[in-house]
């Protein structure tokens, strides 16, 4: 059955598959609170109304009030350290009992040792941190940054990007669902084209280089321009330019004074296999976002980190936020920066990237509904296509795997309609992704079968 919605960023909540969901909820107290949720949160798009309702999380999973267990492979990416990660909920737990919070005007010990330990992560000068409690307000501060820096109000961003819901974030943003009906934004963002995967990051064809010249076309036609802004990896549809693009729009950037701002927000701490995906790419960003998964999937957290030689607007207010430097929050990331090391982490996602690529292209092999395998790490997306030469989305079919999967205990979501996102906790073991792959290849055996 045909639809009218938009389908970008995540899966729709009021699709006729949804509507059968819904369906088979026979637990009175899932219902209960579905519908209470519904009476008094107001309804947006893709939030409400929600999937189902959770009880507890632990590890690699999250619980609802039946008791049924599900496999987060989405969980907003938080969930780098899986969930109720031990050593961080003792570390919080500890800095509980003595500092929960700092007001403003006052620094304290988890937040310079914080902003110390992500300093010495980063590589050359960029060692000036200010932090805030989301990724989208990173994003804002970031921009303030840029226009102090350059002195120019312009900036170039990708149609289809995604780095945040408040206005200043939305006007920079590309994605339509989150624009409509908003009226005038803020002025001077210029939007091109977003380079997609070829052969993935170590590909040596350079077919997305002509996207970085249209970079460098857009900066000279239009003048003025301060920064370009940019999620290094396209989290939702796992999307991977090559090196010779990032290559390219390092030094266009450079050449031309424009500040290359990069969005990881959803792939920073060892989501692709480093600390930081621009690593991949051998190219040194001028300001990076981070958030998400920095606090550890307990603690809302998010930073900006930008170059020294930018420690220029000590008369401006970029950030101040209320919880700007959360003992609790800096506790938890650091605590989950050090979990990372200790236990080997990026080497691990490493040895699941070969697993997961390995699989999956197995997998295409097998059905013809599979259009396109993309990922990197513990990142990948599937692409169903009705028909690989036209690359037709097989939209019902997409949705038709994803509620399949969700009745067999693993959860995902869906991007730009017909992209099987799937993104683990990177502490997931091998047996438990091998049962993961094997719902997933299930359920698309089930769908081709219908399609047949």
């Amino acid at each position: 059955m045909k639809d009218s919605f938009h389908r970008t960023e995540g899966d729709i909540n009021l699709s006729d598959s949804r509507k059968a969901w819904y369906a088979v909820i026979s637990d009175s107290s899932t219902q209960h609170y579905l519908d209470a949720d519904a009476r008094y949160f107001l309804h947006q798009s893709m939030s409400t109304p929600c999937l189902d309702v959770l009880e507890s999380c632990d590890g690699i999973y999250i619980k609802d009030l039946a008791g049924k267990r599900y496999m987060d492979f989405h969980g907003n990416n938080v969930h780098q350290v899986g969930y109720r990660n031990p050593y961080v909920i003792d570390e919080v737990k500890k800095q509980m009992d003595i500092l929960p919070f700092s007001p403003r005007r006052y620094t304290n010990k988890p937040a310079v040792e914080l902003a110390e330990k992500l300093a010495g992560l980063f590589p050359g000068d960029l060692n000036r941190v200010l932090f805030a409690p989301g990724g989208t307000s990173a994003i804002g501060m970031a921009l303030k940054l840029a226009r102090v820096v350059t002195g120019r109000h312009k900036v170039i961003s990708l149609w289809d990007s995604f780095h945040g819901a408040s206005l200043d974030a939305i006007a920079a943003g590309g994605e339509q669902v989150f624009r409509k009906g908003m009226g005038p934004l803020m002025p001077g963002v210029e939007r091109i084209p977003p380079p997609t995967t070829y052969r993935g990051i170590f590909g040596d064809d350079g077919n997305d280089i002509k996207y970085a010249e249209y970079l460098e076309y857009i900066i000279e036609k239009e003048g003025e321009i301060g920064a370009f802004i940019a999620e290094t990896v396209r989290n939702t549809d796992v999307q991977l330019p090559s090196k010779v693009y990032w290559k390219k729009v390092r030094e266009i950037c450079t050449r031309h004074e424009v500040l290359l701002i990069l969005d990881e927000i959803p792939i920073a701490f060892g989501r692709t296999g480093k600390m930081f995906a621009f690593e991949h790419y051998d190219i040194e960003p001028d300001i990076v976002c981070v958030g998400k998964g920095l606090g550890a999937g307990i603690m809302p957290i998010a930073a900006m980190i930008a170059r020294d030689a930018y420690n220029i607007a000590a008369d401006v207010s970029l950030g101040h936020y209320t919880h700007e430097k959360s003992p609790l929050g800096c506790v938890a990331a650091k605590a989950m920066l050090e979990y990372i090391e200790e236990h080997n982490i990026l080497q691990k996602v490493n040895e699941d990237a070969v697993f997961m690529e390995t699989t999956l292209n197995n997998m295409k092999e097998k059905f013809s509904l599979i259009g396109d395998v993309r990922g990197i790490g513990l990142l990948w997306g599937i692409e169903l296509v009705k028909d690989r030469g036209t690359k037709a989305k097989a939209i019902e079919e997409s949705e038709f795997v994803l509620y399949e999967c969700l009745r067999n205990g693993l959860s995902f979501k869906i991007s730009q309609g017909n992209v099987l996102q799937l993104s683990p906790p990177l502490i997931i073991t091998r047996e438990q992704l091998q049962h993961a792959l094997q719902i997933v290849e299930n359920a698309i055996a089930k769908a081709s079968a219908i399609v047949k």
